[in-house]
């Protein structure tokens, strides 16, 4: 891996140079071209597209729900356990994120309020191809139901021998109502404009590629998303007491999602960074995704050595990075110092993959440095907001001047006019 040793401040500077991404106009205008398909000639654009990308003839988009139930019998037994044992805790975290509207009455005469109501329907969205991705759905699906989602839609490219039974399983085991297999671009105008066979949602939530996600970002406005989630991210502050078989085992867990993806260390301590670097380069050798690490390691990797704590923490501040591990001793005295970044694993044993499958904190997380304004996915992003107002005759009467004030110093008369209408007699 690249080592840096810079002061803070060109640090910051190498960092804006890994974070940027170039917008792929090429793909932009594909992924329209594929969405005005799939609004003008619905199922069949997507099973034209299905042909096309993932090839596979679809006769129905439907996957029946005895499917399901078949997949939950096959596997096996160990799986099972980890995805129940993954749903409760996965539960049991969330049920704490449920919220509650308001009401206020403490002035005579008006009352003010907010209530919540859940999305009535949304569309997930789970990645194929190289990959099958059952914590996904887990992480997905469950917040949406506590929150009270009437139906859950899950799409999934199709394949050729049949879509993964763990996929099916975990869709069974989060509560999914229906599931399709339809995938890319094509399935996310699918959600978001309905066809003969597929609703339209009220959000669409779930990871996907480049094109997937342009299409997430298309489509935003005619429905909601979650993010448009760039490749995955760890960011590991370490001091010298660190193993670095460890760091390297976790930098790696992220670079093997993606030739994109990018996994960063900050140090303090050049001995550890070169030992670090050396256990990647071994590592790399005996990992079965070998190819696609090395592409993130090269690429969009690094590792920088800097002097004092603080100037650690605020360059990883700077990063903002999906996953961040502080891999110090006593890490929770160190998370005061923590702006910017999605989920955060404090000490030697909370290894970022625990958070991808199994303690419960949601894995949907802002990449690309938008954790400096975004936050994990969780049960606030399946709920609305609305509030409301009531006034008296004599509480409007209290105000009424103010507000007519407001409104011709705004120049607009008739809602000044809205006002005295109800004084005229």
């Amino acid at each position: 891996m690249k080592i840096y040793q810079e002061d803070l401040a060109t640090m910051k500077r190498i960092v804006d140079d890994y974070t940027q991404e170039t917008v792929d106009f090429e793909i932009e205008q594909s992924v329209q071209t594929i969405i005005q398909n799939v609004i003008k000639n619905g199922d069949q654009a997507l099973k034209d597209y299905s042909k096309k990308f993932d090839q596979v003839d679809l006769d129905k988009l439907l996957v029946e729900p005895s499917d399901l139930e078949a997949a939950y019998a096959t596997i096996d037994d160990d799986l099972k356990a980890a995805l129940l044992t993954a749903k409760d805790n996965i539960t049991a975290f969330h049920e704490l994120e449920k919220e509650t509207g308001f009401l206020d009455v403490s002035t005579p005469g008006i009352v003010r309020g907010q209530k919540l109501t859940a999305l009535k329907r949304v569309g997930l969205y789970v990645p194929g191809g190289t990959a099958a991705y059952p914590s996904t759905i887990l992480m997905n699906a469950i917040p949406a139901k506590i929150a009270g989602v009437q139906e859950l839609v899950m799409i999934t490219p199709p394949q050729k021998d049949g879509i993964n039974p763990a996929v099916l399983a975990a869709a069974k085991i989060g509560g999914v109502d229906a599931v399709y297999q339809v995938g890319g671009a094509q399935g996310i105008a699918a959600l978001a404009y309905g066809t003969e066979t597929i609703p339209a949602v009220d959000k669409i939530v779930g990871p996907g590629n480049i094109f997937v996600a342009t299409a997430k970002k298309q489509v935003f406005g005619q429905v909601a998303i979650d993010m448009v989630a760039g490749p995955s991210e760890i960011g590991i502050l370490a001091d010298a007491n660190a193993k670095p078989s460890e760091l390297a085992a976790d930098l790696l867990s992220q670079a093997e999602h993606d030739r994109r993806a990018r996994a960063m260390l900050v140090t303090d301590s050049l001995d550890l960074a070169q030992a670090v670097s050396k256990e990647v380069d071994q590592q790399l050798t005996t990992l079965p995704r070998q190819e696609i690490a090395q592409a993130a390691i090269n690429d969009r990797s690094f590792i920088a050595v800097m002097p004092k704590v603080t100037e650690m923490f605020e360059l990883m501040n700077a990063i903002a990075p999906e996953h961040l591990e502080i891999a110090f001793d006593n890490p929770s005295q160190y998370l005061g110092l923590v702006e910017n970044a999605g989920s955060v694993f404090l000490g030697r044993y909370s290894t970022e993959p625990l958070g991808d499958y199994l303690a419960g904190p949601n894995h949907v997380l802002p990449t690309g440095g938008t954790a400096r304004f975004s936050s994990p996915l969780g049960v606030y992003d399946f709920v609305k907001r609305t509030q409301f107002l009531q006034y008296s005759a004599e509480q409007l009467a209290n105000v009424a001047n103010k507000v007519t004030k407001f409104a011709r110093t705004e120049g607009l008369e008739a809602h000044a006019r809205a006002i005295e209408a109800r004084y005229k007699d």
